[in-house]
């Protein structure tokens, strides 16, 4: 491991500006409040926050999908705005969703196709989209169409695609958002191996207990700033401190920290006990939530 960051931020900042209409004024929006973030080399970082916390505008700008209004980032010493093509070169950006793939294409296909536009050889790319077909556990359904696969094949092939190049640097936005929780187990199983092989990568998500899994560091985020940082045992002390026992989800988390006397949780209640859902907010007792249906879940 180098004692020198893989990904280095300074006083970041993003603002946005929405058009009015039909007699409302233009308003501006700050994404990104001045952040400051260092990421060590070969680790797994996690940005933990509800919607709107900055993340994914953060992740966009590493990636150079977006260019910051001031401040400055830099991934491997590169400049995300001075040295696009070589930073381009050396990060993969894995977005939540179904977009980034072509349906009618089979998951080879799609992958040789990803690699001529990295500039990759067809004598290198053929094995090496096989060799990550196998271990992204593709290789039965490589052949079939991409639009019969579910969202965690899907995710999977993203990951895939991401890693044709062999980059150094890994962004994952939200990459287990809309998956079932064996798929999301399953991805999760592929960061750490990522994470194993040398490679320093960024994780966003809305879940405590995906960060606790994965990251060697937190940093939690709400309205583009910065809420607090550390390890998941050193967020939970701080959430205790605040007033609430356990926290595990990133809205309980950042409204402990911010002293909030009460608990909301970021996804539906769907178990009677917080000992059978990693979702929720409680883990130490019965819970009080109430579901949909308006009924209490004791």
């Amino acid at each position: 491991m180098t004692a020198d960051p893989s990904i280095v931020i300074r006083q970041l900042r993003r603002e946005f500006r929405i058009r009015g209409g039909r007699g409302r004024p233009a308003t501006q929006v700050t994404a990104l409040h001045g952040i400051d973030l260092e990421i060590p080399h070969g680790s797994v970082y996690g940005l933990l926050g509800p919607n709107g916390a900055g993340k994914t505008t953060l992740t966009r700008i590493l990636a150079t999908l977006l260019v910051p209004t001031s401040g400055s980032a830099h991934v491997l010493g590169l400049d995300v705005q001075r040295d696009l093509r070589a930073v381009r070169k050396t990060v993969a950006v894995v977005f939540g969703g179904d977009s980034g793939l072509y349906d009618r294409l089979s998951a080879r296909d799609n992958l040789r196709y990803f690699a001529e536009l990295y500039g990759i050889p067809p004598r290198v790319a053929r094995p090496r989209a096989a060799e990550l077909l196998e271990q992204f556990r593709l290789s039965d359904v490589a052949d079939r169409p991409v639009e019969g696969f579910s969202r965690g094949m899907r995710q999977r092939l993203h990951l895939a695609r991401g890693l044709l190049h062999d980059p150094r640097v890994v962004l994952l936005d939200e990459p287990t958002n809309g998956i079932d929780p064996v798929g999301a187990r399953e991805l999760r199983q592929v960061i750490s191996g990522l994470r194993d092989a040398g490679k320093t990568i960024l994780l966003t998500t809305h879940y405590m207990f995906e960060a606790e899994e994965l990251c060697d560091t937190i940093t939690v985020m709400n309205k583009g700033r910065i809420v607090a940082t550390g390890t998941a045992k050193e967020l939970r002390a701080a959430a205790t401190l605040a007033g609430w026992p356990s926290s595990r989800c990133a809205a309980s988390a950042m409204n402990s920290l911010r002293k909030s006397s009460s608990c909301r949780p970021c996804v539906p209640w769907t178990s009677r006990t917080a000992s059978s859902c990693r979702s929720c907010v409680c883990t130490s007792g019965v819970a009080t939530t109430r579901r949909r249906t308006g009924r209490s879940a004791r």
